[in-house]
């Protein structure tokens, strides 16, 4: 063998020169490692007392070491432990900014809603007497199916309203015809010429325009917000894969091995963070495309003349306005009625049917938003879309926030911190964000072409979400599935304690009931659910874009 060669062997066998008692054949004590080791919780029976060399480490460099094969294996157990531990730390945290943001706005809602009912009620005894009294059960299952559908039951909400009116028209037919007898078949042809008599006036077709569109509007909202923090939980328990167990191990440990006491080099941490959270990454476009959109849903609250509120405290005006467009033209709608339906039977001299009221009842005033009310609405709109903005790069910046000072060296001490080697200035360059980017990643072997399947299929929840979203902004119903069946889980997930009514307080919907008034409803209804009602385009397109996701 040459000289070169032989000088060359004795370069690559000679210990690395980070410590410089070895550097001097003089062996270092490892009392440090001894107590480092033993406050992290394990035993310090066979711990070297001087350095030892270190080729038998696997993952650490193998110059002079303090660190056995065993205690490497359990420091590079624990330190996947302590990642994994802290990526769900740092996912609760953001699951819990999600459900304060659900609570502020489900409690909002729902007082609204309440104040709403509560209004109906003292109005309408005051301006309608018994009138109300007795059809207050028809009032009640109302605003019961309301809350029902804002809470994500599966229910059409075109068709509850349309069933509120066929009852209320029924009660108030069957009260002004006292003389005759009414039985369901006779009431359900009745039902049937509201289509084009319209004895409600424009009410129906306002209440539902409002109506639909508010509704619409909160209920996507709440179920955005369930999903969002359904997506957070899932991805904060990928597990750690082999090869970033090894990086972060070699990041957070090695070093107390080489007898370093600096902290990691911010970009080397930084660099190590992005491999292991690649796939994770990859979620911030359509992460930011959900949060963009719910702030858009959030800020339509807010308007004047169509907010949350004003919709709200409008349904027993509008109501109102209903029945006094009846009860004025009953004479021509039960004349009409008749001649379509025949003449009813007339009562016996013997019959004990109820007297009830036919006076007319008077109007009722609009309880419009207070001045506080408005004030708390804005609150409520401004601090929603503040902190969805604030998260909105959560994935792309949590391998910084990860790498935060009490993990990384600051970068004034960039000439002073592990850099994987030994102590000194990480020299590689920083890597993008995304598995795409991590093709030179010199710290995580990362293969790019194999995507983590369970973020992927996060990935597709939140598109199918926005999608849900952008159609309840643009006024369009949309087919939700029961919580309790929906593919993302959400329904057992971080909101479950939210249950709905009872449904005993549901009012039964007959099938053969005719929708209300010939003219085309302003709102389309788009259907997004996953069941075996989806149209064959959407179950074209739902497979497209899988495809497209599963090629990247």
């Amino acid at each position: 063998m040459d000289a070169p060669a032989v000088l060359l062997l004795c370069f690559l066998w000679a210990p690395a020169p980070a410590l410089a008692d070895a550097a001097n054949g003089k062996a270092r004590n490892c009392a440090d490692m001894r107590s480092f080791y033993s406050g992290k919780g394990f035993a310090i029976a066979g711990i070297p007392n001087t350095e030892i060399s270190g080729e038998h480490l696997r993952i650490c460099p193998q110059g002079y070491t303090c660190c056995t094969s065993e205690m490497e294996e359990s420091l590079s157990n624990l330190s996947r432990r302590e990642f994994e531990g802290r990526v769900k730390e740092s996912g609760r945290a953001l699951q819990g900014s999600l459900y304060a943001l659900y609570r502020s706005f489900d409690g909002y809602f729902v007082e609204l809603l309440n104040a709403s009912q509560r209004s109906l009620q003292d109005s309408y005894r005051e301006a309608h007497g018994t009138l109300f009294a007795q059809n207050a059960r028809v009032f009640q299952d109302l605003y019961d199916e309301l809350r029902r559908y804002y809470r994500g039951a599966r229910l059409n909400l075109e068709e509850a309203l349309n069933e509120f009116w066929a009852r209320l028209m029924e009660r108030l037919f069957r009260a002004a015809n006292l003389q005759y007898t009414l039985g369901d078949e006779y009431l359900d042809c009745a039902a049937k010429q509201m289509e084009t008599l319209r004895p409600f006036g424009d009410a129906p077709h306002d209440l539902h325009l409002r109506a639909t569109r508010t509704f619409v509007a909160a209920r996507s909202l709440v179920q955005g917000l369930t999903i969002a923090g359904e997506v957070v939980r899932k991805v904060s328990q990928v597990p750690l894969s082999l090869e970033c167990n090894r990086a972060i191990m070699k990041l957070m440990y090695c070093p107390h091995c080489r007898g370093v006491s600096f902290k990691p080099c911010a970009n080397y941490c930084r660099n190590v963070m992005k491999g292991c959270l690649a796939n994770q990454a990859d979620l911030h476009t359509e992460w930011q495309n959900l949060l963009d959109t719910m702030m858009q849903v959030v800020n339509s609250f807010n308007s004047a003349d169509s907010g949350l509120d004003v919709v709200l405290y409008s349904i027993p005006r509008q109501i109102s306005e209903g029945i006094i467009n009846m009860q004025e033209n009953m004479e021509t709608f039960s004349t009409k009625v008749f001649q379509a339906c025949g003449n009813p039977r007339v009562a016996g001299t013997g019959s004990t049917v109820p007297e009830e009221p036919r006076k007319r009842g008077g109007p009722v005033s609009e309880n419009k938003p207070s001045p506080t009310n408005r004030a708390r609405l804005e609150k409520v709109v401004s601090d929603m879309s503040s902190k969805l903005r604030e998260r909105q790069q959560y994935w792309v910046t949590l391998p910084t926030m990860l790498c935060g000072d009490k993990v990384a060296a600051p970068a004034a001490s960039e000439d002073r911190c592990w850099n994987g080697m030994t102590r000194g200035r990480y020299l590689p360059q920083l890597m993008g964000d995304g598995l795409a980017s991590q093709i030179n990643n010199p710290e995580v072997e990362i293969d790019i072409t194999k995507p983590d399947m369970t973020i992927r299929q996060q990935i597709m929840q939140l598109k199918v979400m926005t999608n849900r979203l952008k159609n309840a902004f643009n006024g369009n119903d949309v087919d939700f599935q029961d919580a309790s069946d929906d593919v993302s889980g959400s329904g057992s997930g971080m909101y479950a304690e939210e249950s709905p009514p009872r449904g005993g307080t549901r009012a039964v919907t007959r099938t053969d009931r005719p929708k209300l008034y010939a003219y085309q409803p302003d709102n389309k209804k788009v259907t997004t659910g996953t069941g075996s009602h989806a149209s064959p385009s959407s179950s074209l397109l739902f497979l497209s874009v899988a495809a497209l996701l599963f090629r990247r």
